[in-house]
């Protein structure tokens, strides 16, 4: 299977955030994979969701319902839930500083809405404060970045074979690397059911967003606050996949 490597480039940074006749966006520097070509794609946006609970099988999500619930965190009455997030938090570096050593990502497919006819699929970290989620699940998407691979692809050519894609991680702590997450993308609610729930809440077209999915249980007990979080996005068909890590830095360099 190819798995392509790739250029890393800093993304998070004043000099992406452009403001045009229409406000504020945030632009991004990716690269769009196509027949084992990588193409440089610059992708400018305005709004981003992270959804959450977006499995098509309720007992997974009421199972993840429950992992979040035994962790003291207070859980929605219904579900899939929508929130905004601010868009200057997405970022493709490769480190990511955090406030405080309870953090953890969480794999999720992403899309790149373009409009309605253009739409590019990554794979990317839901990275949330877990000491802030117990208390505001909203603001506790806000304090640290969302992550996302470098590399994307054209929604259209995975289309047709949606629910045969699979993401997984895998984090390191204290050298020891551990499978975190894995699933195949047919657990979770496909873009088209995905963007008809978001435009029933959003004001307006689906234009220049990005989406994270919601993400799969966990194959650990618990969190694992790691330094190392790695992700995958698998496409059989095309025998090809993309991926992405970044490292972990809490602030500890006050007493």
């Amino acid at each position: 299977m190819d798995h392509i490597e790739y250029p890393r480039a800093v993304s998070h940074s004043k000099s992406d955030i452009i403001k045009n006749e229409k406000g504020f966006r945030v632009e991004i520097q990716l690269s769009l994979q196509k027949n084992n070509t990588l193409t440089p794609l610059s992708f400018s946006f305005d709004k981003m969701i992270n959804a959450g609970f977006t499995g098509r099988d309720q007992k997974e999500v009421k199972h993840h319902l429950d992992e979040l619930s035994a962790k003291g965190i207070d859980v929605p009455d219904e579900t899939p839930v929508l929130y905004p997030v601010i868009p200057s938090t997405l970022t493709i570096n490769n480190e990511i500083d955090v406030y405080g050593d309870e953090t953890a990502g969480e794999i999720e497919y992403v899309l790149f809405v373009k409009d309605k006819t253009c739409i590019y699929v990554g794979i990317g970290s839901d990275h949330t404060d877990r000491n802030l989620e117990e208390h505001d699940i909203p603001r506790a998407k806000q304090i640290t970045p969302n992550m996302i691979s470098p590399v994307v692809w054209d929604l259209n050519d995975v289309a047709d074979h949606w629910d045969d894609l699979s993401m997984e991680c895998t984090v390191q702590k204290e050298g020891k690397v551990q499978l975190y997450q894995k699933g195949g993308l047919n657990l979770l609610m496909s873009p088209d059911e995905l963007m008809e729930l978001i435009s029933k809440k959003v004001n307006g077209p689906l234009e220049n967003m990005v989406i994270f999915s919601g993400t799969v249980k966990m194959e650990t007990k618990d969190f694992v606050f790691a330094e190392i979080f790695s992700g995958l996005l698998v496409d059989p068909t095309l025998n090809r996949s993309i991926g992405f890590d970044y490292k972990i830095n809490p602030l500890d360099y006050m007493d």
